[in-house]
């Protein structure tokens, strides 16, 4: 075991461990304009940040009063999507470095995810990070997405690991209620900075505001050793 003590660590996938955003938005924004809606914008894209892709086209049907039956936009999306995803995912350069520290510590980890399995597998194989992340759960795989804390709480079911020793790292204020909700701390890095004051982050256990721009991998490694070591203490203090 690592000076981390029973850690484990769940990180959201799109937004967090790598900049998926701009090939959903342009999957979106094709399978919209398909369907008669042309002027889809990233600001527009921006709300459906942190939300399931299955969620997504429901909510895209009573938006703008679509005809077409949800699985029949989820396959058009998911079909555009994966194209670009298996061409052009970036890696947040420190998020890789993270898992490659937490893995040389033998740190459980796994992903959670509101992608599908097939877009989840297909990323963490073409970015390499599937070689350090086993265990990856999709919201299709639960009863509820995010804010919900099922994708979470299956996570730590398949690493064997309690909810309290686990930490998830999250890019949407969706997502940090649903750790929150969960029972583990969260560290919360906003896709979008303006959102950092969304309630959703308020019972994060770290908030950087500023996303990916305030995030490191050696102070995010130190963070979870100082508060290993605290928890620790805690827990051999007398009752």
């Amino acid at each position: 075991m690592s000076d981390l003590g029973a850690l484990s660590v769940i990180f959201d996938l799109d937004g967090t461990l790598v900049d998926s955003e701009p090939n959903y938005f342009e999957a979106s924004r094709r399978t919209l304009a398909e369907h008669g809606v042309p002027d889809f914008t990233w600001t527009d894209h921006e709300g459906y940040v942190g939300i399931s892709t299955r969620e997504t086209v429901v909510l895209w049907r009573e938006r703008y009063a679509l005809s077409a039956p949800p699985e029949e936009l989820l396959a058009a999306l998911e079909r555009r999507y994966l194209a670009l995803a298996r061409i052009r995912t970036r890696v947040y350069p420190q998020m890789r470095a993270f898992v490659e520290l937490l893995a040389a510590e033998a740190v459980p980890m796994a992903v959670a995810s509101g992608s599908s399995p097939e877009a989840i597998a297909a990323i963490l194989a073409g970015t390499g990070l599937g070689a350090h992340l086993r265990t990856a759960v999709s919201a299709d795989e639960v009863p509820h997405g995010k804010p919900a804390p099922d994708v979470f709480l299956e996570a730590a079911r398949r690493l064997g690991a309690d909810p309290a020793d686990c930490v998830v790292l999250e890019d949407a204020a969706l997502g940090a209620a649903a750790a929150h909700a969960a029972g583990m701390r969260c560290l919360a890095l906003p896709y979008v900075a303006a959102q950092a004051h969304d309630p959703g982050f308020a019972d994060a256990s770290l908030l950087l505001p500023g996303g990916q721009e305030d995030f490191t991998a050696r102070s995010a490694y130190a963070w979870l050793r100082e508060t290993a070591g605290a928890r620790r203490h805690r827990e051999r203090r007398p009752g």
